[in-house]
């Protein structure tokens, strides 16, 4: 007998979905009223073949709904989630574990492995055994010189100065976007074993400071899975979509977010509303981010190179060997330092033995030692420090103090040190809440942001945001900033430029990253041209601006040239890498030289305007000049030579004053023109807005889409 099969995708909260009890649907006319759940009636939608089955007109329905998983590709471990029975849950992996080690290895025979299985050969085969490689996603090679140290392979640069792993038991060099694609595989393996469904889609967690690159390269990691990434989201939103799930109370949340290699805090109101009525609304449970910080160069590795750097120095000083020179000794050194981090969460103290760590003429060589938290909490006390920074730089710009926090959340497995949860509660003066495990926490997070887009949770919306200003390069060398950081996600702006001389026929668009107000203190993400403009006076053309930040944080711009329609548009991909201590540069010196950034900020802006003030109003005097009585044009001609001579003397707050004193001037002109008999009027006095328009529009991103594939098999 052939069967009909019925494929629904939903992508998105819509307005005409079904409770998640129910299977969402799409609506169809009243008139319709065709669809059921099991039969098909001969008015309604009709499949394209087959067959009436047991010699009616109707026959049953087999209807699929596709899964979408949660991810979190961590730094040291992933974890992969999925909705059932309405609630995230963590899948296991073919290993029967939880999470899964970020690990990826070749053989010496060329096999390759990953997880678990990568991880427990790394010491005899490290330099083929890729693991952290997270730090090198989506960067140039220029900016992990110190990351390129700490691991066991060789970390290259290609021709292009980006970042490849050598592998030398398969001759290959792989970009880091490779390996986490076959980290991805396995987890999406397991995950399709775990439900019995074949996962071709997912919500993939990053930091909340990953960059533009390094989001796309996350997402170009999923395709080269194999994988549909429909969402990008932030580690620590994702964190707190899982803790409050099920809330209905209105909090205001800390999420600390302390991993294997970033540290990122963020602060949400989490605002649920009680069950409304009308399912169709939205509104049941609001995650809004208020605002983001964080440091991609501090994490659980850092805290573990510091029980490394401390077993190396003392057999360097022992025995006269750099074992960080070693390989294999490296690896072993790496492990056992992570495995007495974790020991010490619960110890006072523990036992470091390492039999046979390297051998000389004399024999082979041991590490015997005991490490206690006093000493591990001595090694790491600048890293201790360094998370006081992003934490206080959240609550600033959320506009917040510790008082206003209702709940601090502890994620991440790093946030198990003793040291670490102290300080949070010293800061906070609040208990963490450990109640979701910090491992899992993300992956359960992104389960239910999956369900979202599937359909499967229909009372959560989600506002991520910015973590920097996006904007571009305008006349001085001044960024002229379009999106500050923390706007909320998705966001459309735009606004409209000219030309700066005369007959200028094309302009370059340079589009910037961070929060100092000139270019040089910025980072460049990459830069076009809009040629074609026709030749006019400066100031005449209009070019409308437009960036565009999707829902996954990946920056789009299109120039357009408003005389001609002429368009050029860019999607920012790998020009936008950004170091990460790069980032935290920006915002931490944009707040230290402030000062000195709005009174250079101050000298731009009053010089252009200046210049075009005197443009404006010698064109306004050649213009009439017939009209303008001498005594007046007289007046006009002195104070406009008063403001050239203070632009040459670059004097802000004399040009401000001739600015002032020849708008008065003008100002007479405009009303002596009026007073002349017959007189037909005049235009505005320049310098009355010279400065360029803008103009401003918030996107809406649109998750309401709704696929259904009807076929049919037999």
């Amino acid at each position: 007998m052939a069967t009909s099969s019925v494929q629904i995708h939903v992508l998105g909260s819509s307005s005409g979905a079904f409770p998640s009890s129910k299977l969402p649907f799409s609506r169809f006319p009243a008139s319709s009223n065709s669809l059921f759940f099991g039969l098909r009636r001969p008015t309604g939608v009709r499949l394209a073949s087959g067959r009436p089955a047991h010699g009616t007109g109707y026959r049953p329905l087999q209807v699929v709904c596709e899964k979408v998983v949660g991810i979190d590709l961590g730094t040291t471990n992933s974890a992969v989630a999925a909705m059932e029975g309405g609630k995230p849950t963590i899948v296991t992996n073919s290993e029967g574990q939880r999470t899964t080690p970020s690990v990826v290895a070749y053989s010496r025979n060329g096999d390759r492995l990953v997880g678990q299985i990568a991880k427990r050969q790394a010491v005899v085969n490290p330099e083929n055994t890729f693991f952290s490689v997270k730090r090198f996603i989506g960067r140039k090679m220029s900016e992990v010189d110190e990351e390129s140290k700490q691991v066991s392979y060789r970390v290259l640069r290609d021709e292009n100065g980006n970042v490849k792993l050598d592998c030398p038991a398969i001759g290959k060099q792989f970009a880091a976007e490779e390996i986490s694609a076959q980290v991805l595989r396995k987890l999406v393996d397991d995950a399709s074993k775990f439900l019995n469904d074949k996962v071709t889609k997912a919500v993939v967690t990053v930091p909340a400071y990953f960059n533009d690159s390094q989001r796309t390269a996350t997402k170009d990691a999923g395709r080269i899975a194999g994988l549909e990434v429909l969402r990008i989201i932030n580690e620590p939103t994702a964190a707190s979509l899982a803790y409050g799930f099920e809330k209905k109370n209105n909090e205001t949340i800390l999420v600390f977010d302390l991993g294997g290699g970033t540290f990122d805090v963020s602060v949400y109101p989490n605002i649920s509303l009680p069950q409304s009525i009308a399912v169709l609304e939205v509104g049941d449970g609001v995650f809004e981010v208020l605002s983001t910080s964080g440091d991609t160069h501090l994490g659980g590795d850092d805290f573990d190179k510091r029980i490394v750097d401390w077993l190396a120095a003392d057999f360097k000083r022992d025995e006269g060997i750099d074992l960080l020179k070693d390989k294999q000794a490296l690896q072993r050194l790496t492990e056992t330092a992570e495995k007495a981090k974790m020991e010490l969460s619960s110890l006072t103290q523990t036992n470091i033995s390492l039999p046979f760590i390297t051998a000389t003429a004399d024999g082979p060589k041991h590490i015997e030692t005991t490490i206690t938290r006093a000493k591990f909490e001595e090694l790491c006390s600048d890293l201790l420090d360094r998370l006081r920074t992003p934490v206080n730089n959240a609550l600033k710009d959320a506009k917040l103090s510790f008082k206003d926090l209702d709940e601090v959340i502890l994620v991440g497995g790093s946030t198990r040190i003793p040291a670490v949860q102290e300080l949070v509660k010293k800061m906070t003066g609040k208990d963490p809440n450990v109640t979701v495990n910090p491992d899992e926490v993300v992956a359960l997070g992104a389960a239910v942001q999956a369900g979202v887009l599937s359909g499967d949770v229909s009372d959560i919306v989600l506002l991520d945001v910015t973590p920097l200003s996006i904007g571009l390069e305008t006349l001085g060398g001044v960024m002229t900033k379009i999106i500050p950081r923390n706007t909320t996600l998705p966001t459309s702006k735009s606004e409209v430029f000219s030309t700066a001389a005369d007959g200028q026929t094309s302009v370059e668009i340079n589009v910037l990253q961070g929060e100092r107000e000139f270019v040089r203190d910025n980072k460049s993400l990459g830069s076009f041209r809009l040629d074609g403009i026709p030749p006019a006076p400066r100031g005449v053309p209009q070019i409308e601006v437009k960036f565009d930040i999707d829902a996954n944080g990946i920056l789009s711009v299109t120039a357009v040239d408003k005389g001609t329609g002429k368009k050029q548009d860019i999607t920012i991909t790998g020009a936008s890498t950004l170091p990460s201590d790069e980032v935290e540069r920006m915002v931490n010196e944009a707040e230290k030289f402030a000062k000195e950034d709005k009174e250079k900020r101050d000298a731009i802006d009053t010089k252009n305007q200046s210049e075009s003030v005197i443009y404006q109003t010698e064109k306004q005097l050649k213009d009439l000049e017939e009209k303008v009585p001498a005594a007046v044009k007289e007046k006009v001609d002195a104070k406009l030579k008063d403001l050239k001579d203070a632009v040459a003397n670059e004097s802000t707050q004399g040009m401000k004053d001739a600015m002032a004193a020849l708008n008065q001037e003008v100002m007479q002109l405009g009303q002596s023109l009026y007073n002349q008999p017959g007189a037909a009027g005049a235009g505005p006095a320049p310098g009355a807005d010279a400065d360029s328009a803008g103009t401003s529009s918030n996107g809406a991103d649109n998750d309401d889409v709704i696929d259904a594939d009807f076929t049919d098999s037999k």
